[in-house]
């Protein structure tokens, strides 16, 4: 018997920039279109490549490899560093030509959004049609250059796959007539949360590629493949049915740095965990909220990792607050050694609103008012115009950095 699929019109829409941090990098520069690049955390042999362009990508140079890697396949291979300034302008022109079709726009990264058209009177021009429209928009408003993936479908997941089925510059609907066509064409681990781990779980129960997994009955999937719920979730996400348009609540605030040179010297491990915390802080404040939980983690010179997490009686807002309690953990190390990576973070959130008076003496609250009024001149003049004298020497010790499925 057909498991029921769902028959409704697409309303989702989802729109990826193509390479997006390389092809951004090639329409600055002119001079580095139709060459083959690399974004890379840091130029250097061993710098890890964020995104390399889609000439690149052709030649076999991939996401995650080392730069000396790519340079073996491509010797000429241009590196660049990411511009974070550049990519974030991109990123509000890609808003706001998405917010021109409907109110309802969700950014998935920094260069993924997906727009729900179900309340939207753009919806009566036909979504490839709006889809078409917006990929011109996109090369006249930001960049003959710039293009981008549409997929369009009844649900996220869908229309995400259907983003993925022709890059560069693709425009595909998955609906109801042409769902088991699709599934037939591809692997399990095309569909997106389906990884070589859960492969092998649907393997083992007689699941080898996205048709079957879409053939298979909801108890099966609930009780034998996913021990729970998640089998239910996929069972309705495969046919079309919306069960991921919920907003993950923030569980914790991070941030780390591999050190370029590395060292065990106390007051410069300092001023380095010190900028985490400010802009750890920065990201906590403008959520509202406060942590009761903090956690360090340290990667030595012999790679041995070790960190430490406690949760604190009293909240921590300001970047002060949270950079003592780092340094509470800092100072339990058992030994003294060459550090080569920090990790800060926050956890145990509570709004900052919900937090009772008596945890909040008169010169407490004081601090997080200017440390409210500090993050607003920061956001209004660029980063670090203000910032702690502790970093006095330090503001480009660590690069700004724009991070996949953060903005």
């Amino acid at each position: 018997m057909d498991s029921p699929i769902n028959k409704a019109a697409p309303t989702i829409m989802h729109i990826d920039l193509n390479s997006c941090f390389a092809t951004i990098e090639q329409q600055a520069h002119p001079h580095l279109r139709g060459k083959p690049l690399v974004i890379a955390a840091y130029p250097t042999p061993g710098g890890c490549i964020l995104a390399p362009s889609i000439e690149a990508k052709k030649m076999g140079i991939k996401t995650g490899m080392k730069v000396r890697e790519a340079q073996i396949i491509c010797p000429n291979v241009i590196v660049r560093s990411p511009d974070p300034v550049l990519v974030r302008d991109v990123h509000k022109q890609f808003m706001k030509i998405c917010g021109d079709y409907s109110p309802d726009i969700t950014p998935k990264s920094i260069d993924e959004v997906v727009i729900n058209f179900s309340q939207a009177p753009e919806l009566k021009k036909g979504l490839k049609s709006i889809g078409i429209e917006i990929k011109k928009r996109f090369r006249e408003e930001i960049g003959e250059w710039i293009s981008c993936n549409v997929g369009i479908s009844t649900n996220r997941f869908l229309a995400k796959l259907a983003a993925s089925l022709h890059k560069p510059d693709g425009l595909d609907i998955i609906d109801y007539q042409n769902l088991k066509n699709v599934y037939s064409t591809l692997k399990l681990t095309d569909l997106n949360g389906i990884n070589v781990r859960f492969e092998a779980r649907l393997n083992q129960v007689g699941i080898y590629n996205p048709l079957e997994f879409l053939k298979t009955d909801d108890i099966f999937l609930r009780k034998q493949v996913f021990k729970g719920i998640t089998g239910h979730y996929w069972f309705l996400r495969l046919r079309g049915w919306e069960v991921d348009d919920f907003e993950n609540k923030r569980k914790s605030y991070g941030q780390d740095y591999a050190l370029a040179k590395k060292t065990d010297n106390i007051e410069e491990l300092k001023k380095i965990i010190m900028k985490l915390c400010e802009k750890m802080g920065r990201r906590l404040r403008a959520s509202n909220n406060c942590a009761f939980g903090m956690h360090l983690g340290l990667v030595y010179n012999d790679w041995i990792f070790w960190h430490k997490g406690h949760k604190f009686m009293e909240p921590s807002y300001t970047t002060q607050e949270l950079f003592s309690k780092i340094m509470i953990l800092f100072f339990q190390q058992p030994n003294k050694k060459i550090v080569s990576k920090i990790a800060v973070s926050c956890f145990e959130l509570k709004p900052v609103f919900d937090i009772p008076p008596s945890l909040f003496e008169t010169n407490i609250e004081k601090k997080r008012k200017i440390s409210l009024a500090l993050d607003k001149v920061n956001d209004r003049y660029g980063e670090y115009v203000i910032f702690p004298a502790l970093m006095m020497d330090m503001k480009n010790t660590i690069l700004d950095r724009i991070t996949f499925g953060k903005i």
